[in-house]
């Protein structure tokens, strides 16, 4: 399993710079002093859509990543997190409504078994995956159903000890390459290629590949992380997200 990478403490606020991508590590099983704050910032749909899960753990991890992607954007911004409203693309993927003064930031969130990444850019599309390697999830079964055959073939040719780390780098770096599209599962996961043979470069082979850099990242021991940002001109800093000082 590849070391995790180096996560920096909570910068002051302040706009995120045009030729930088940030993600943010946040652990969402904090106290319920802090899930309270963090829901209070939360709009009447937002709660209505937590309340539809059934297991109270699934409903508490929403709203803890949802009132955390509100107080990043709110510092990036400057504005009230509570203030702060949401819209969605055709295919589902959010957006920010913005206000005639705000930066133009895209953000994508995911989260995993306890873990988010909330991922920001000025101006640029971008998508983050995480997963938790789990041995019951990471079959020949399912990658033959999704993953490319050059793909599939990669992960076969394995020892079998590196193979789940593999099924997940795979799942991982398509899942942050349709999310940066914003085109759901209009886009066959098989009609693109990825790497996946661990500690090896990152690799996407798709007809607009150009178009993108795909990194992956190292969240936590016996997760997988990747990250797909517009263009090749940008630098990515790591955050750790802790709740602020008055909760």
């Amino acid at each position: 399993m590849s070391s995790p990478d180096h996560w920096s403490a909570s910068p002051a606020a302040s706009p995120i710079p045009p030729r930088e991508v940030h993600v943010w590590r946040a652990g969402l099983d904090g106290s319920e002093f802090v899930r309270q704050h963090l829901e209070a910032t939360l709009a009447p749909e937002e709660i209505a859509r937590a309340n539809r899960f059934f297991f109270p753990r699934d409903r508490q991890h929403f709203v803890a990543a949802r009132g955390i992607l509100r107080q990043l954007l709110a510092g990036y911004l400057g504005r009230p997190p509570a203030d702060l409203e949401f819209a969605y693309h055709p295919r589902g993927k959010p957006y920010l409504l913005p206000q005639p003064t705000d930066a133009p930031i895209a953000f994508n969130v995911s989260h995993s078994h306890g873990l988010a990444l909330l991922a920001f850019s000025l101006g640029r599309e971008i998508g983050v995956d995480l997963e938790r390697v789990r041995l019951n999830i990471a079959s020949d079964e399912i990658a033959s159903r999704y993953f490319a055959p050059r793909e599939v073939a990669e992960l076969q040719s394995l020892p079998s000890e590196q193979r789940p780390e593999a099924f997940f780098l795979c799942w991982t770096r398509k899942e942050a390459y349709i999310k940066a599209l914003g085109e759901g599962l209009q886009i066959p996961l098989t009609s693109f290629r990825v790497s996946l043979t661990p500690q090896q470069p990152d690799i996407l082979e798709s007809a607009d590949a150009s178009r993108w850099t795909l990194r992956s990242l190292s969240p936590a021991p016996d997760y997988a992380a990747a990250l797909v940002a517009e263009g090749h001109d940008w630098q990515l800093r790591l955050f750790d997200w802790q709740p602020t000082k008055p909760l």
